[in-house]
């Protein structure tokens, strides 16, 4: 049984993956050489695995009672 803090954890870890795609997507197209936004997008690919990570651990543990409200694509 996953407590409530838990849950809360990992609803924050999904937040912080999630944004970071978002901020560095636009920190790629604001890069000064074409290493500096492959770096950058490396980053984004990662973060966005990762929030796919959180959202198969919310769907797994289902910490969303509608689990048709999780969609992983």
């Amino acid at each position: 049984m996953l407590l409530p803090d838990q849950a809360r954890i990992i609803g924050k870890q999904l937040i912080r993956s999630a944004s970071s795609v978002g901020a560095n997507t636009r920190a790629a197209f604001r890069s000064r050489s074409t290493k500096e936004f492959a770096t950058k997008l490396g980053i984004v690919v990662e973060e966005a695995d990762e929030s796919c990570f959180w959202l198969e651990a919310v769907e797994e543990l289902a910490l969303v009672k509608d689990n048709n409200k999780v969609k992983i694509y």
